[in-house]
């Protein structure tokens, strides 16, 4: 079913389109090229972590949705953010929070190169469950999410490489640009499908903090042995990329609903992750260790 709010359907998906675009592009030039050292030289935390925030989160809220008495566009929308790694704020979250220096960058940026497959493979395996709902090509998504996604922050950190001091300029200010864009595509959608968010009711709302908590969970104990790599790959793991379920979503022609819950996934999840912020910080400070 297709969007049918009072906005085209074109603004939107152009609105999730250039919100993911400027927010990977200045990630790109807000990564340092020698942080990467560290990571490289624990290739197996790196797994580990991985595997928390590609596979383990998705099919966690599988589970969950599986066991709930949720719609089927419910269903989908929770699974949709489940698939959709990389948060925008994910990074300054887990910095914020105390996570590693090196590694919670080094695992952003995996996360944004790893999307390009795991996302069309997630659709995929989810749409033979489903029954065929989706009807976007992997290969299409895959196409998408590099345009959407890899290629801004590849030349991001490329700028950064060459441009140091004009990337070092720009960064703070697109990085505004950036937060700005979201917040308008949210509005933007929030508009679109009010009604539909009002209506999602408290099973879905428990159902996304159920997931949140298991994504926390699951990320700190995959996290390794030090509390701070423990806390990136956590909020990592908990901290789902609404752009980019968004951008799925309408090129998907996905139903209002569906989009519904994206927007219910992102506020639930971002009070949930909290207490947990407060911990690692609070964990930080008497332990002050970090690198």
């Amino acid at each position: 079913m297709p969007v049918t709010g009072p906005i085209p359907e074109w603004t939107i998906s152009a609105a999730a389109v250039a919100t993911v675009f400027t927010v990977m592009f200045d990630l790109g030039l807000a990564i340092v090229p020698g942080e990467f050292r560290w990571v490289a030289k624990r290739p197996g935390l790196m797994l580990k972590a991985l595997f928390s925030v590609l596979v383990a989160v998705p099919a966690l809220a599988w589970l969950v949705v599986r066991t709930l008495d949720l719609s089927r566009a419910a269903q989908i929308g929770i699974v949709l953010m489940a698939i959709s790694p990389g948060a925008p704020v994910a990074l300054r979250r887990s910095l914020g929070a105390g996570g590693h220096q090196s590694f919670a960058p080094g695992l952003q940026i995996a996360m944004a190169v790893l999307a390009v497959a795991s996302m069309p493979l997630s659709i995929a395996a989810f749409n033979e469950y489903y029954g065929g709902q989706a009807t976007i090509a992997p290969q299409q998504l895959a196409r998408q999410v590099f345009i959407a996604q890899l290629l801004p922050l590849g030349l991001g950190m490329l700028t950064r490489h060459f441009l140091t001091e004009q990337a070092m300029w720009v960064e703070p200010r697109l990085r505004k640009l950036g937060t700005a864009l979201l917040i308008v595509l949210l509005v933007v959608v929030l508009i679109d499908i009010w009604r539909q968010v009002v209506d999602a009711g408290p099973n879905v709302a428990l159902a996304i903090m159920i997931v949140t908590i298991l994504a926390l969970a699951v990320g700190h104990l995959l996290g390794g042995p030090e509390p701070a790599t423990r806390t990136a790959t956590a909020i990592s793991s908990a901290a789902r990329n609404p752009g980019l379920a968004l951008l799925v979503a309408t090129l998907n022609a996905a139903s209002p609903a569906i989009n519904a819950t994206v927007l219910a996934y992102l506020v639930v999840s971002a009070l949930a992750v909290i207490p947990y912020i407060i911990w690692r910080r609070r964990a930080t400070v008497a332990r002050p260790e970090n690198g």
